[in-house]
């Protein structure tokens, strides 16, 4: 089993997709990573031998910010816009969509669900 960037790739997928299992590694950036060590990307991840491993291994560590610290990046940057107050900080802070998408209905993912209902009856009791 290759271990990368402290993430187990699952063995029998293909290594184009099993790239994408690192955070901050999508398929586009995961094809551009096997051109550049020119592998096939159809090559089962159980069927790579050590010195292909280590190559992808050294061009992530090389070339791309991935897992821990691109999320600490990425908090950063929140926290960043939230301290300069900026209305897409203001958005984060309050837990609201920030590019632009209608709150009245919608954003149940970002809003969070309602627990209460005004005005409701509730059901007579026997």
């Amino acid at each position: 089993m290759a271990r990368i960037e402290g993430v187990d790739l699952p063995k029998n997928k293909r290594i184009e997709i099993g790239l994408t299992g690192i955070y901050g590694i999508g398929i586009s950036r995961s094809k551009e990573i096997l051109q550049a060590i020119k592998l096939d990307g159809n090559t089962k991840i159980k069927d790579l031998n050590d010195e292909q491993i280590i190559a992808i291994r050294n061009i992530l560590i090389n070339n791309y910010e991935l897992e821990g610290n691109l999320k600490r990046l990425e908090s950063i940057n929140i926290k960043r816009l939230m301290d300069i107050g900026s209305y897409k900080g203001r958005r984060h802070r309050l837990s609201l969509p920030l590019r632009g998408q209608r709150t009245r209905t919608n954003a149940r993912t970002r809003r969070g669900n309602k627990k209460t209902i005004a005005g409701k009856k509730k059901a007579p009791r026997k």
